[in-house]
């Protein structure tokens, strides 16, 4: 990532995100395999990468389906005010759900969005997260496949943003703090 001269290092290559995708793609048809009420949920946008990569490598009859969810805007930092900006399309009564998310940092938006599925009668409702930031965590909520844990760093690439911009990397990197603190 040198040619990106706001990112600090390579922290995931794209080849260790390609091995683990592929990894969880296979715990999660084994999981699944039988079942024809699978329904994917992809949280945009920042998952919108990985639910990619993970769907295709998953050998099951499954459906897709995206939630728009946000606490942050264009700030760094959650503000813990969570807003549903796209709903699903379908019912998922009766479904097993798997909601995949780029990174589970404060737990606040992934913990309001469980709840708020969980008033929808799925059959079950588990949560697939790229990056687990632990160190960040808010609220406890849980995350049952987990591609990395990632240290208290701000991380971009594979989908994940800074204001828009760095979704598009290949592989995952620390952003320079002096380009997030302007916006603190």
């Amino acid at each position: 990532m040198p040619h990106r001269p706001y990112v600090i290092d390579e922290m995931i290559s794209a080849k260790s995100i390609a091995a683990r995708v592929e990894a969880l793609a296979k715990e999660i048809t084994a999981s699944y395999r039988g079942t024809n009420k699978l329904v994917v949920v992809g949280l945009l946008r920042g998952s919108f990468v990985f639910i990619a990569d993970l769907v295709r490598a998953m050998n099951l009859a499954l459906e897709v389906d995206f939630m728009a969810v946000s606490s942050y805007g264009d700030r760094p930092s959650s503000s813990g005010v969570v807003r549903i900006l796209k709903d699903l399309n379908s019912s998922i009564a009766g479904r097993h759900v798997i909601v995949v998310e780029d990174i589970v940092d404060t737990g606040l938006t992934l913990d309001y969005l469980v709840e708020n599925l969980q008033t929808r009668h799925p059959a079950s409702l588990k949560v697939c997260a790229l990056l687990d930031k632990r160190e960040a965590r808010k609220r406890e909520v849980a995350v049952e496949y987990i591609g990395f844990h990632c240290p208290n760093e701000f991380v971009v690439g594979y989908g994940l943003d800074y204001c828009g911009r760095y979704r598009n990397l290949p592989a995952i990197g620390v952003l320079k703090p002096e380009v997030y603190r302007k916006a603190e």
